[in-house]
């Protein structure tokens, strides 16, 4: 299926494809956001990250940018996966990939990062993305996906680290 097509029926993680959302999907979008986010306050001891903190009119705000695109995973129906992607000319920005709790390690995150170059334009050479410093796994996802870290930087009680991939 491609993935700018539509499949909310699929019953199971393996039926599930990656799925483009739309500004009518920020409610639900922003739920997951903050379920997946609540680990990561906990692993940084920092309840005031952006993405909790984003209130519905900030998002419904981003979703309207043209160059910010959201894709997702629904499973029965229900959103438990997704990631938002900026493009600014050449470089493409993964930000906000959210696994819901009890989905994780389902391979969620991979295919999501899987699915990033077969939905931007084919001019991005280079694809960005970034985590806290606490956040083994997913900085181990995201090598093992061929992104490697370009630098940190200091947010006082802990690093965000910047990871990057040059598409072939």
């Amino acid at each position: 299926m491609n993935p700018r097509e539509s499949d909310s029926g699929a019953k199971s993680v393996n039926d599930a494809d990656v799925v483009e959302l739309t500004i009518t999907d920020a409610g639900e979008l922003l739920t997951l956001q903050r379920a997946a986010y609540v680990t990561e306050a906990q692993l940084h001891d920092d309840v005031s990250l952006p993405a909790l903190t984003q209130s519905l009119l900030d998002l419904l705000t981003e979703l309207s940018n043209s160059a910010v695109h959201a894709w997702g995973i629904r499973v029965g129906g229900r959103l438990v996966a997704s990631m938002r992607i900026r493009v600014d000319r050449d470089v493409a920005e993964v930000m906000r990939l959210v696994v819901a709790p009890d989905m994780q390690g389902r391979g969620m995150g991979t295919r999501l990062l899987a699915a990033v170059d077969s939905v931007i334009p084919e001019n991005v050479t280079r694809v960005e993305l970034f985590t806290g410093e606490r956040s083994v796994a997913n900085i181990r996802l995201y090598e093992r996906m061929g992104y490697r870290e370009i630098r940190r930087r200091d947010t006082g009680p802990y690093d965000l680290v910047y990871l990057a991939r040059y598409r072939d």
